[in-house]
Order: C-alpha cells, then structure tokens, then sequence
C-alpha cells in the first residue's frame, strides 16, 4: 500500500510539469464525468468502455462522448462498473462540441479491497489544447492493483 502511494506521488508529481501548457497557464472550463464498464486486470493491462458527460463551467451546455481507457502494467484484479471524475482545464474558455474529442496519455494507478480509489494523470485532446485534471477521483468496487500508462480515447456521442 505505501509503495502504491510512493509510485501515484512520483507519477503526480512528473505529470504534473509535462501537463502544464508552455503557452500560458490553462484555467477551469468545466468536468468530465465517466461511467466505465467492469474491468478485468491482465497483468499487462487492460480495457475499459467508458460513457462521458462533459459539464461546462460557465454554461448549462453538455457534451457526450464515448471512449475506451487503455492500461498497460501491472494491473491484476477484477473491478465492477465505476466512475471517473476530471476537472477539465483548458488555455481558452471556448468548449463546443467535439472540444474534448482525441487522445489523452499519462499514468495510472490505484488499489481496490472492496470499494478503493485511483489516480489518473492525462494531457491531451483537440490540439493536445486540454488538460484532464492532474489528479481524477476513480471509483469502482472490486479488488485490483494497478501501475500503468494509460491511454484514453474519447469520441464525440452528441449533445444532452
């Protein structure tokens, strides 16, 4: 468990000055919630639907996308359906449809012993213009251990 911690902080941290756009600071433009289907650890990673809402922070407008989250690490375990929290930061306020559409890399980890918790560091989207949180809330129930590199790939669904 201490190790786990270790290696989330180390990833944070490292994360946390590559997803820091060189050109100006980005500012909050909303959140990303996901819905992910069960998922299986096959020690070298695993793959996992998702369904996301994007909710703007200075409007009423949602966006739907769909996705798939890929691990590839260590990952051994079994986890039920969860969700995915992301602050979403960008260099301008302008999110319309499709704005977070794209690829998204960074690691991954988290522990799950009944209900358990996880920690996600991506960069990427439109322009590579978007920064998913440093650090997003995962819940799921389940028992897994996972360090990985992730990549998440969202497609957009339409309006809500």
């Amino acid at each position: 468990m201490q190790t786990m911690r270790l290696l989330c902080a180390l990833c944070v941290s490292g994360l946390i000055s590559v997803a820091t756009p060189a050109q100006g600071e980005p500012f909050r433009v909303g959140r990303l919630l996901c819905s992910t289907s069960p998922r299986i650890g096959f020690v070298v990673g695993s793959t996992q639907s998702l369904r996301c809402v994007f909710y703007g922070r200075a409007s009423s407008q949602r966006y739907i996308y769909e996705g798939r989250i890929r691990r590839v690490g260590l990952d051994l375990g079994v986890t039920g359906s969860g969700v995915l929290s992301w602050a979403v930061f960008a260099r301008n306020s302008r999110i319309g449809p499709g704005t977070m559409r794209g690829s998204y890399v960074g690691a991954s980890a988290n522990v799950v012993l009944g209900p358990g918790f996880g920690a996600n560091v991506l960069i990427g989207g439109s322009r590579r213009s978007v920064v998913l949180q440093p650090i997003s809330v995962e819940r799921a129930i389940g028992i897994n251990l996972a360090a990985t590199v992730t990549h998440l790939t969202l497609g957009e669904r339409g309006r809500g």
